[in-house]
Order: structure tokens, then C-alpha cells, then sequence
């Protein structure tokens, strides 16, 4: 029902390096294992756009609703749904990339103790993995105007669905939620809140898995509980290198010692960068 929404809203592809930050052991991990740890989006660190995508359609289904419609009893049962399926409901995997790889926001966030780094990938690369492991590649929608768009377009399309008479029985309806809930999902992972746009963020999306799928679920520990993760193979399916396109050292008290020893260490892994190592040139801030 909402799949031709979201074919489009991922239709986009990445044509710049697509940037991921993370800190020293993160790349020990990455490069070592050529897999990136791709978390259930609930637990992600910027994980508010479920909660943002959810505001925006409680909002304007109850303006809706407020306003006349040929649906209340639908609608509002699915604001109930809503209330808690979508944070509680399949599990969704993703991870994060960034257009910018020298940006003083994320930096504040990795490199807290100097220990921050971008690692930038080759989009066409990003793309055949994703491709391989059935995931999609999408550009976070930021604008507020074409989110509340949007918005209102899924509501339509829901309603629509059902013609003049939308079901009342509490299976029909349960029915009907859970045959979008996957496209539901998968829009909310890429909107966020305007005050991010800086960010060009893009997003890697898993398919939906359910608790019933035996899709290969890992868990690590997170910063005050068990995070739920999906591995995604980065290593190039010919070579079995994680292939890097450009790499950025972040604000260190000892810029040229981590950047030589960045480089020494790709060197030694076969994954030294197309267009070589960069230091931020940001100072330094011991905290």
C-alpha cells in the first residue's frame, strides 16, 4: 500500500564519499572484521526520528480527525496503534553515513578523548553491499514542509484504501496496520527533525525482521543496556578488503603521531584509501 511512497523516497543514490564517524577502536573493529555494526534503530544515538516521525502523524491525524473526516473510528484507532506499535513493534536495522566528513558536530560526539575518525566509502560501493545484503540506501529528509507532505500522503493513501467503509473489527484493523507497518518503518528512519540538516546524512535500512525470522541478530552492550545489531559486510566481494575511499583524523592533541599510525595501520590491512588520510585541522579541546 505504501510501497510506491517508499520505492521513491529511496530512489535517490549517493554520488559524493559517503563519510562514517566513529572512534579508534571502532575502526580497529570495522577494518579488522569488514563489518559495520548496523543497530535497531530504536537504540541508535539519533534514534528521535521514530519518536519525530510519530509526533508529525499523531499531529496531523488529529487535526484530522478534529477537522472532519469520512474515517474516525479508523483514524483513531490508529493513533492507539501508533502509540505503541511503531516503538515496540519488527525489528529495523541501520547506520549511519554523513555527505560531510569534517563536521564539528560529530566530532564533538567521537572524539570526546581525541579518539575520533571519518571513514569515507565509495557511494557505488555502499550501494552494491547494501544491494547484496538487501538493504536500502535513502538521503534523511530534513524539510519541514515536505515531511508534513508526506505525512499527509500516507494518511490519504491509508484511507483511501478502504473506500467508504473502513473495517471495525479490532483483527480487520490490526490487519491493516501491520501490512504497512515494514514502509512505516523504513520512512521513519530517514525523517529528521530539521535542526540536523547540517548533518546530509544518508541512511542504511535493513529489511524488516521479525522476532519469527532467523535472521543472524547480535547484541552488544550499549552505553546502559543490550543493543541489538545486524552485521553488514563492507569487504569487497572480490578482494575481501574493506575498500576505503578517504579518511579523516579527528581533533587529537597528537595530530601527525595518529594520523602515521592510521596510515601504517590500513597500510598493513590492504585497506589504505583511494584519496589518502586528511587531518581535520580543528584544534584540539582537552575536556
Amino acid at each position: 500500500m505504501l510501497s510506491p511512497i517508499t520505492r521513491q523516497l529511496f530512489a535517490a543514490r549517493p554520488v559524493d564519499t559517503l563519510y562514517h564517524y566513529t572512534s579508534l577502536n571502532g575502526l580497529l573493529g570495522i577494518i579488522n572484521s569488514g563489518i559495520l555494526r548496523s543497530s535497531d534503530i530504536r537504540y541508535m544515538n539519533d534514534s528521535a526520528e521514530l519518536r519525530h516521525t510519530l509526533e508529525l502523524m499523531v499531529n496531523h491525524i488529529t487535526r484530522r480527525i478534529v477537522s472532519g473526516t469520512d474515517h474516525p473510528e479508523l483514524l483513531n484507532q490508529l493513533l492507539e496503534w501508533l502509540s505503541h506499535r511503531i516503538v515496540s513493534g519488527p525489528m529495523l536495522f541501520g547506520a549511519s553515513f554523513r555527505a560531510n566528513g569534517n563536521l564539528l558536530s560529530q566530532w564533538r560526539g567521537y572524539s570526546l578523548h581525541g579518539k575520533g575518525v571519518s571513514l569515507g566509502f565509495d557511494p557505488q560501493h555502499i550501494s552494491a553491499c547494501a544491494m547484496r545484503a538487501q538493504f536500502q540506501v535513502g538521503r534523511c529528509l530534513y524539510d519541514a514542509q515536505v515531511q508534513e507532505s508526506l505525512i499527509e500522503n500516507i494518511v490519504d493513501t491509508l484511507e483511501s484504501s478502504v473506500g467508504e467503509r473502513a473495517p471495525t473489527r479490532a483483527a480487520q484493523t490490526e490487519q491493516l496496520f501491520e501490512s504497512i507497518e515494514g514502509d512505516l518503518l523504513r520512512i521513519a528512519a530517514i525523517l529528521k527533525h530539521p535542526s540536523f540538516e547540517e548533518e546530509q546524512e544518508w541512511r542504511l535500512v535493513s529489511p524488516l525482521i521479525t522476532p519469527q525470522s532467523d535472521a543472524p541478530v547480535h547484541f552488544r552492550e550499549g552505553a546502559s543496556m543490550l543493543v541489538p545489531y545486524y552485521a553488514f559486510d563492507l569487504r569487497d566481494a572480490d578482494r575481501g578488503h574493506t575498500p576505503l575511499d578517504h579518511v579523516y583524523v579527528g581533533p587529537s592533541a597528537n595530530a601527525d603521531l595518529s594520523t602515521k599510525s592510521i596510515e601504517l595501520f590500513l597500510q598493513q590491512q590492504g585497506s589504505y584509501p583511494r584519496r589518502g588520510i586528511n587531518y581535520c585541522q580543528i584544534p584540539f579541546r582537552q575536556r
